[in-house]
């Protein structure tokens, strides 16, 4: 069962104030996206930190990169 939001729904999660935290963390546990824009959609994407996926992925991104430059810084 597909229970995606419309356009509109997702620009008024979007836009309310009450879901960016310190007004730069998006935080909607309704949206499902991953990466969803960012305030100012020319600078790209973000992570949804009220999606547990969206956490994980992060979590895991950022050990994975402090991995490679501790690997890599070594040599």
């Amino acid at each position: 069962m597909n229970n995606k939001p419309d356009k509109e729904t997702l620009k008024q999660w979007h836009a309310d104030p009450a879901n960016w935290k310190c007004g730069i963390f998006y935080y909607n546990k309704l949206d499902t996206r991953i990466f969803p824009p960012k305030r100012n959609p020319a600078f790209g994407w973000t992570i949804n930190f009220g999606n547990k996926k969206s956490v994980l992925i992060f979590i895991i991104l950022t050990a994975g990169i402090l991995l490679f430059a501790s690997i890599f810084s070594r040599k």
